[in-house]
């Protein structure tokens, strides 16, 4: 079975339980009795109850008593641990995990624990890397409010973990990484797996993630682990902190013991704060939007970190300002209300792109404004236009020289409406009917890209997205990260809830996908049924990281699994073409006898493949036979993979194309035709970006 996840584990605070009386300046530590293990200790003539464990035995159970409160509600903070064991860790956290699941009278696996000594539930992976992304996938269909462990041995399952923590961070969601390391003592010098650095002893690859984490510590002595902890917690749930957090631990400390005082095991809860706007930004806020003629709400993935989409719909309703989303943001809005108007920059749609060129005040709620919002800076094109950015971090709050007003998503969201409210602030009913209009015009190409006339004939992508569409309902969520589904999604997806579309476009990472529907499956298990989670992947990411299918298998979690096959980077080979490459190295061929990659496809057989990991495989050769094979799915009780091959843009007609340019530099100089005339088009591009001051 799998661990309880945070929508079955939250309760409303009351009065007497210990997440109520919570602080705002930090943690509340709850007084719990001493256990039966605990041994008196004399410290300055005075009594102190303490309890003998090793260090990694301590942080389990202190990892099992910490919570998170937002808006009354109690979430398990880590509620889980994944693991691989090495000699690195196998001894000592894989030790403790023993001891948390015995502590409890409960079989590993089994829901519930004693209060008094909570259990620390253990998933097995089969990737270090992708056990960070299942993590991460529970950790944002949680909202930031419940996150995993992930334990690895020392060297290379340390080193796995870099990609998913650079991805966690990224993406601001929290992951707690406990990554073996090298002796402490330095018994012996250098020990397996150990690398050698001739000028720094106190160096191991262990440091390749401190780039990666929001916060780092090596716990070299016990006692150290006590500030560390406290340290790595606040971090994990500080909304404006939050990523990956790394503690460090060197397998001889993981099983040293200490008497640890009893208070380090007391319930502690972490609020998460929704700070608010101050006064002086506020108004100048107001200022800046009743000036406003064209304005445009950029909607980011803080609106859904924050839970402000009913507050962003109720700021539209008052107020009638457009939203376009980012990749992060999709879902702010449902995809039929008025004010929606899609995805924005080098994916989004053409309705709003063109409000974004004219606008004169850009609202950007919860955005970093990467360079597909902003189109390699080249999509705010009105010269008068103007910046206002609502963020809990300072950080993204001043970017493009905005007026920043640092705050909580839904706070500020809340008090811009209510000082907007008295001001009889509302657009001009011709740019209403202008974007409402346009709108429209997009929605009449999405259903050409959806449309399949040939029931015969092989799928297209976006025929693959058409059928998916007329099937899903606002229970279903999709997972994708890369490959050139990112982009049909933001331009053609109709997100119907505020959670379904779960595209990681942050660290766009390849083989993200399976992994982090499993991790969004346990978020979601407390259901009497299972949300529908869909992983869809072309072939390439599916070669990436298969391998916690045979985790999905294990867990009987049903996974809904869609492969497309293309035959190789279908995604880049565009790319490639667009900017002189000439599709090089991005096709999975036979060479052809002057060397290249032009020979027939590989007799790769994913379908054989996945099914070999213990998918119920549906294989659709045709778009009819697709869209029994996506129903057939969906009303699936396990695990299912769908497989089919799809016709690529090269050969039909494909999306829409991209409304606004992204910047990837081309060769200055080169002899081939493709590469000069590319090369062209470059300059003509780049010559209309700005920096915004």
């Amino acid at each position: 079975m799998t661990p309880t996840s945070p929508e079955s584990s939250a309760s409303p605070a009351t009065p007497t339980s210990p997440e109520s009386q919570a602080s705002p300046a930090g943690p509340t530590p709850s007084q719990a009795p001493a256990s039966p293990a605990s041994t008196p200790r004399t410290r300055s003539a005075r009594t102190r109850s303490t309890r003998r464990l090793t260090t990694a035995q301590a942080l389990v159970a202190f990892l099992a008593r910490q919570y998170t409160e937002r808006d009354g509600r109690r979430h398990r903070l880590i509620s889980a641990t994944w693991g691989i064991f090495g000699h690195g860790n196998v001894a000592g956290i894989g030790q403790a995990l023993v001891e948390a699941g015995n502590a409890s009278g409960l079989r590993n696996g089994d829901r519930g624990g004693s209060r008094t000594a909570p259990r620390m539930p253990y998933l097995q992976g089969r990737n270090e890397q992708a056990m960070v992304h299942a993590a991460v996938g529970y950790a944002r269909q949680s909202g930031r409010l419940s996150a995993h462990a992930v334990t690895t041995s020392i060297g290379p399952g340390a080193t796995n973990l870099v990609t998913g923590a650079a991805l966690a961070t990224i993406n601001h969601l929290p992951v707690l990484l406990l990554p073996g390391d090298t002796f402490a003592t330095r018994p012996a010098d250098p020990v397996l797996q150990q690398l050698e650095v001739p000028y720094a002893g106190d160096v191991s690859v262990n440091d390749c993630l401190r780039p990666v984490s929001r916060y780092f510590d090596r716990v070299t002595r016990p006692e150290a682990l006590i500030p560390a902890a406290l340290q790595a917690m606040r971090v994990l749930a500080d909304p404006a902190e939050t990523g990956a957090v790394t503690l460090a631990l060197p397998q001889d400390v993981q099983a040293e013991a200490y008497d640890w005082p009893e208070e380090f095991f007391a319930e502690r809860v972490w609020p998460v704060r929704r700070p608010a706007p101050d006064a002086a930004g506020l108004e100048a806020a107001v200022r800046a939007v009743r000036s406003a003629r064209r304005p445009l709400i950029v909607a980011g993935g803080g609106v859904r970190h924050s839970g402000a989409e009913e507050t962003l719909a109720a700021f539209t309703a008052a107020t009638r300002i457009p939203v376009a989303s980012t990749q992060a943001g999709k879902g702010s809005l449902r995809h039929d209300h008025p004010a929606d108007v899609g995805g924005i920059g080098h994916t989004g749609t053409a309705t709003a792109a063109e409000l974004a060129r004219t606008a004169d005040l850009v609202i950007g709620v919860g955005t970093r404004y990467t360079d597909f919002t902003t189109a390699s800076g080249t999509l705010f094109e009105n010269p008068a236009v103007r910046f206002l950015n609502l963020n809990i971090t300072g950080f993204d709050a001043h970017k493009l020289a905005a007026l920043p007003l640092v705050a909580d998503a839904r706070t500020g969201l809340e008090a811009l409406t209510s000082a907007l409210a008295g001001r009889g602030y509302r657009v001009d009913p011709a740019y209403e009917t202008e974007y409402t209009g346009a709108k429209e015009a997009w929605e009449e190409r999405v259903e050409a890209s959806f449309a399949t006339p040939d029931p015969t004939a092989r799928p297209t992508q976006t025929q693959v997205l058409g059928l998916l569409d007329t099937l899903v309902t606002e229970e279903d969520i999709l997972i994708n990260a890369a490959g050139s589904l990112p982009g049909d999604l933001h331009k053609l997806w109709r997100t119907r809830s505020r959670d379904q579309y779960h595209v990681e476009y942050g660290y766009s990472c390849m083989g993200y996908e399976i992994p982090a529907a499993i991790g969004v499956l346990l978020a979601t298990a407390a259901r009497p049924r299972p949300r529908p989670v869909w992983a869809l992947v072309g072939d390439g990411t599916y070669l990436m990281n298969p391998t916690e299918i045979v985790t999905a298998v294990q867990e009987s979690l049903p996974l809904r699994l869609v492969i497309l096959q293309n035959h190789g980077y279908a995604s880049i080979g565009g790319l490639s073409e667009a900017v002189g490459g000439e599709r090089f190295g991005t096709a999975y061929r036979y060479r052809d006898p002057d060397g290249g990659f032009t020979g027939p496809p590989l007799p790769v057989d994913l379908a054989a493949n996945a099914a070999s990991l213990g998918l119920r495989v549906l294989r659709a050769t045709t778009v009819d036979d697709l869209r029994k094979a996506l129903a057939q799915a969906r009303d699936a009780e396990g695990p299912t993979c769908v497989y089919v091959e799809t016709e690529t843009p090269d050969t039909v007609s494909g999306p829409p194309p991209a409304q606004a340019w992204w910047d990837v530099p081309v060769a200055e100089t080169a002899s081939r035709p493709a590469a000069v005339k590319a090369r062209e088009e470059y300059e003509r591009q780049v010559a209309a970006r700005r920096r915004h001051l």
